[in-house]
């Protein structure tokens, strides 16, 4: 009977779905010339109050230096007779433009983790995953890296788009080179540090260190750290530049995007290469070590490329504390998968960790990036004192405000539950998982996810002013912590699900097999 229902949901939300999409696809057609309009005008104005804003904002060096080149290419166009620093207005976004941008990036995402957990769930058998068990430890820290670069990156270039610092081959080509040439350098530290975390996390409580298995990590996270962004690196650019000429805001379609593919590229990736560097173990003791040594040494040449760009070269120097503190974040997480995954009677939690985690950093990621453009848009200069400063917003004045972020956040709270149940059908029907999606599962389950993204999205509202206020770029910094926070409080509130479900007797580990 449960089933039945299920099927009649899902079945509604496709329908609805399906009508949704052709009334945007309607509405994009019609109103494609005003939206271009409305983005040339935006991008003068941007570029007039850009120049102004160069002059006075000492915190802002590296708004700066996205300024620099195209300050000088477009300098006759700058001069006007209205010299008076007036904030473009926005662009008239509803709730239901919104909607419609935002749901179907967001449901192809979730399609995505709902893969990549089915990889997990089956990947969680082979021989590699449980003779080195903090491999477990790794896949948080690793499909992170979808916030702390891709992420970032989309956020970083999604604003450039919308400010006009895109418009040009020369700047554009500039900032896809350099973005590319700094997401390597920090992929492959990232990586590096990501295995120490996982060797420390796995030693310490076990009190067992093996060398082989040490640089297996190693290599292993590295080779796909690097490989996983560069892909994901080249999808998002796409992306971006495809969005911008379509007239669709690439803030609502970038990060959602990132993560669609990230999760099971990087997943794949991270089993496929795991489980061929384990086997090598067997015959030699050099590829692991030699794995290592490539990726490391082509570092400076990536330190060299991002160096000459005036775009990454201050986030070159200043841009490591999120994406190493979101990645120990992430590490926790994988600390907490490792122990409840090893354990069979939850052995049925690998197949959800990836999709609830995905749905709750998709969902943030998208919330910071339009608060952070529409702060670059509108708000007063990054770092300077505010005449009328803002309060600790409240949930109250986070979710019911009437401006366009709190109307933002409710509709990406309520595509949570409709979202999740579509992706648990999804996943029970591919017969994946070892536990049977009962009324209270479902109801234990979806209670995790939206206090999970309710959180979050209270989170970005406070952590993207606050850091603007700072005179912090929050492309650069919110997004690593909050995609961190979210696989935290995912792998968290999941775990406690399955320990609760077992405490009150609903077990059922053999489901899948």
């Amino acid at each position: 009977m449960l089933s039945e229902n299920i099927d009649q949901i899902t079945i509604c939300l496709f329908l609805c779905f399906c009508y949704l999409f052709r009334k945007y696809m309607f509405h994009s057609s019609i109103h494609l010339s005003t939206l271009s309009t409305q983005a040339a005008t935006h991008t003068c104005l941007c570029r007039r109050k850009s120049s102004l804003v160069a002059a006075n904002a000492k915190g802002q060096r590296e708004e700066d230096a996205l300024l620099e080149n195209a300050s000088q290419s477009n300098e006759s166009d700058d001069i006007s007779t209205d010299q008076s620093p007036e904030p473009p207005a926005p662009l008239k976004e509803t709730s239901f433009s919104i909607g419609l941008q935002v749901v179907l990036p967001f449901l192809l995402a979730g399609f995505g983790t709902v893969a990549a957990g089915m990889v997990l769930d089956i990947v969680q058998h082979w021989t590699v995953f449980t003779e080195v068990t903090e491999v477990f430890i790794l896949v948080p820290a690793l499909l992170g890296l979808k916030g702390n670069l891709e992420m970032t990156l989309a956020s970083r270039l999604s604003t450039a788009a919308n400010v006009g610092q895109m418009d040009s081959a020369k700047d554009m080509w500039k900032m896809i080179v350099g973005n590319l040439a700094l997401i390597q350098v920090q992929a492959t530290v990232v990586g590096f540090l990501a295995s120490i975390a996982a060797v420390i996390f796995g030693w310490i409580p076990e009190g067992n260190f093996r060398l082989g298995h040490a640089i297996l990590l190693c290599a292993s996270s590295v080779a796909t750290a690097f490989i996983a962004s560069l892909i994901l690196g080249i999808i998002m650019i796409g992306v971006i530049i495809a969005a911008r000429k379509v007239g669709i805001n690439p803030d609502n379609v970038a990060t959602p995007i990132a993560a669609s593919l990230g999760d099971l590229i990087t997943l794949s990736l991270l089993a496929g290469i795991s489980t061929g560097l384990y086997k090598e173990l067997e015959f030699n003791d050099y590829a692991n070590p030699l794995v290592c040594a490539v990726f490391v040494a082509l570092t400076p040449l990536w330190v060299l490329i991002a160096r000459r760009i005036p775009s990454t070269r201050e986030v070159l120097y200043s841009g490591w504390e999120p994406v190493i503190i979101a990645m120990a974040i992430s590490s926790v997480g994988g600390l907490i998968l490792d122990k409840t995954v090893s354990n069979p009677n939850f052995a049925g939690m690998a197949v959800f960790t990836p999709v609830i985690n995905g749905v709750g950093g998709n969902l943030v990621a998208v919330q910071a990036s339009r608060i952070s453009t529409y702060l670059h848009m509108n708000g007063i200069p990054m770092g300077e004192p505010d005449p009328n400063p803002r309060k600790c917003p409240t949930p109250c004045t986070s979710f019911f405000g009437s401006n366009v972020n709190s109307r933002s956040a409710r509709v990406l709270f309520l595509l949570v539950a409709p979202g999740h149940l579509v992706f648990l059908y999804t996943i029970n029907s591919m017969q994946g998982g070892h536990t049977t999606l009962t009324s209270t599962f479902i109801a234990f389950y979806m209670a995790a996810a939206l206090l999970q993204v309710l959180i979050l999205l209270y989170l970005a509202d406070w952590m993207v002013h606050w850091m603007w206020s700072r005179g912090m770029n929050p492309d650069n910094f919110s997004i690593p912590y909050l995609t961190a926070l979210g696989d935290l409080l995912g792998t968290g509130f999941l775990a406690l699900c399955f320990h609760v479900l077992w405490l009150i007797g609903d077990r059922d580990t053999d489901v899948g097999d």
